[in-house]
């Protein structure tokens, strides 16, 4: 999947940025998902490494700042981080995209 698939037309990070933010993204699926659950169609649920609480809450408000379409929960429990990702009905399609990802990257459980 190219990096344009999930980057909504109305983000507003400067387009030279997208791949270093595409990264970061890629960057938490590969080394600290441990599993992503869709419970229902505008929400994305991602369970994290315990202890990774500031990192993910960083890069939820850096998302939140440029694509403000964006809704992001984090809970914290002893076993992990959970980040619940919301999107309003306008983009379902990001929101799916960024799933698709996050499974194509993730660590294999």
């Amino acid at each position: 999947m190219g990096d344009g698939e999930w980057v909504s037309a109305s983000c507003t990070l400067p387009t030279e940025e997208r791949p270093l933010r595409v990264a970061e993204w890629d960057g938490l699926f590969a080394d600290r998902l441990n599993g992503l659950s869709r419970p229902g169609l505008l929400r994305l649920r991602l369970e994290l490494d315990a202890g990774t609480e500031q990192s993910v809450r960083d890069l939820a408000e850096r998302e939140r700042g440029c694509c403000s379409f964006f809704a992001f929960t984090v809970t914290v429990r002893p076993d992990a981080v959970l980040l619940d990702v919301a999107v309003d009905g306008a983009h379902a399609a990001v929101l799916d995209a960024l799933e698709t990802r996050a499974r194509s990257a993730g660590r294999p459980r």
